[in-house]
């Protein structure tokens, strides 16, 4: 584009297609691996990245002291999410490997493997066509182990999505090794207190790993301390610490959460917000909030409908004519209305939040029919009694129009209270009418939009405005299976 033509008119389409198709995500990853890898020809290197098709499977480092189940963990994500598991024993066992035949030798020798030659262990496994290929990822256990390995994975662009820490005290971790077994078949680990197998033939082959004494153990955590406060920044936003001291069962869930958990992007993003919720949730409050915070256009459609009345337009008099006869818009005219409001430049540049619209399955698929579909979808629940008790206890002063409630804003003078009306939509039966129509209408609207977030609605609004803040932000989380 020609900066000189500025400003640009950019079709409202163009950013919804890049969203939907993640588009600025694509262009953010093909930029990252033309810097890391910096090729000749950019143009096949590009081509042969798209059909890699591999920006989105798991590039996962599990970290954390001995005996803290990381091996564990590590192998049950893997089965999990079908990807390739690597530890420091896989690498150097491996076949037809100049690299591993060296590593083994050196390992036999000094227990240990110079850093460059595991990295490149590492680099050799994952440059391998079948698993870049087949887009299955891969999962690190352990490594890296310094601070030296890290920095030779990023230059050499092994860069991982997510990294998991696992912690627990050192007592823990000492009477957890002294029982560990190891099964020389599958390389399964059990313990003879909290994980021990049921077969008895798993029994009789389980062998006692070396280097588990408690002196043992405590000398590695000694260096495992001190080498992993220098490995863990550079991993900063992109780690989650979590306590190991807990049943296995919540390590791994909580681990499997993380890594199922998208990085928010800095792909441009136009919010489009459809809030849900029954009578009296607080919808208005939140649009309201959401508005004022992140400049977007606050679509009340109840308001939207009585701002066309007043407008004087042959539309606003035809609406006018179901509203004096206290009958309810029809569809065709109320999607008249949200298109002239919603294709308004304000709308597409900034973004909208809309409440009120749609009530049912019919009303949500004509939206999404005319191209208005929103990428942000809140339910607000909130229980009967706590509906009741707000709205059916809203009064309101004919003489000065000021608004009470007799329970959070009480009128100050009894000769007030005395001449309080209560609004016939805040009866008890009217809002009992309508809390059941929302909430089987509910139903289908949670099936239609299937990236909708619930909520809790029946708490402070400003806690449920983090709740939304949160849900906009950040990055649709995936459904676990």
């Amino acid at each position: 584009m020609d900066a000189t033509s500025a400003p640009h008119r950019i079709p409202a389409e163009m950013p919804q297609y890049g969203e939907a198709n993640n588009i600025f995500d694509l262009m953010q990853s093909m930029l990252e691996q033309l810097l890391i890898h910096q090729p000749e020809d950019p143009i096949p290197f590009m081509i042969e990245h798209l059909h890699r098709d591999n920006d989105h499977v798991p590039k996962i480092i599990i970290l954390g002291p001995p005996a803290s189940g990381k091996t564990t963990i590590a192998m049950w994500l893997c089965k999990h999410l079908n990807t390739n598991l690597l530890t420091k024993g896989s690498l150097i066992r491996k076949e037809s490997s100049s690299l591993a035949t060296e590593a083994q030798k050196l390992y036999q020798r000094f227990k240990k493997v110079p850093d460059m030659l595991l990295i490149q262990l590492v680099q050799e496994r994952l440059s391998e066509v079948e698993l870049r290929q087949e887009g299955e990822g891969w999962i690190l256990d352990g490594i890296p182990e310094t601070r030296e390995q890290g920095l030779m994975m990023q230059t050499l662009g092994l860069a991982p999505k997510h990294v998991i820490i696992l912690n627990a005290p050192d007592s823990v971790l000492i009477e957890r090794n002294l029982g560990k077994r190891i099964d020389p078949v599958t390389r399964e680990i059990y313990h003879t207190t909290f994980d021990w197998p049921q077969e008895s033939e798993v029994q009789n082959r389980l062998v006692q790993p070396e280097g588990i004494s408690e002196m043992e153990t405590a000398q590695k955590l000694l260096e495992y301390h001190r080498s992993i406060i220098r490995v863990l920044p550079a991993y900063s936003k992109v780690l989650k610490a979590i306590s190991a001291d807990q049943p296995c069962v919540d390590v791994f869930y909580q681990a499997l959460t993380h890594v199922q958990t998208s990085h928010r992007s800095n792909a441009p993003f136009t919010p489009r917000v459809v809030l849900f919720g029954p009578m009296g949730s607080g919808k208005r409050l939140q649009a309201a909030l959401l508005a004022q915070k992140y400049g977007l256009v606050h679509v009340c459609f109840g308001q939207l409908l009585k701002e066309t009345v007043q407008g004087q337009s042959r539309l606003g008099e035809l609406i006018q004519s179901f509203f004096e006869k206290e009958m309810p818009v029809p569809d065709n005219i109320v999607m008249k209305v949200l298109k002239q409001r919603l294709s308004q430049p304000d709308c597409l540049q900034r973004g909208w939040v809309l409440h009120g619209f749609p009530r049912d399955l019919d009303q949500a698929q004509m939206l999404a029919s005319m191209g208005y579909s929103p990428n942000r979808v809140f339910f607000l629940n909130v229980p009967l009694d706590s509906i009741l008790e707000r709205l059916t206890l809203r009064r309101v002063d004919p003489v000065t129009g000021e608004r009470y409630h007799l329970m959070y804003k009480p009128p100050p003078t009894l000769e007030i209270q005395a001449r309080l009306l209560q609004n016939p939509k805040d009866s008890e039966e009217w809002v009992k009418l309508k809390t059941d129509l929302f909430y089987r209408n509910s139903v289908e609207l949670e099936q239609f939009y299937k990236q909708a977030i619930t909520l809790n609605g029946d708490q402070d609004p400003y806690t449920v405005f983090e709740y939304l803040e949160s849900g906009i932000i950040n990055p649709l989380p995936k459904k676990v299976l």
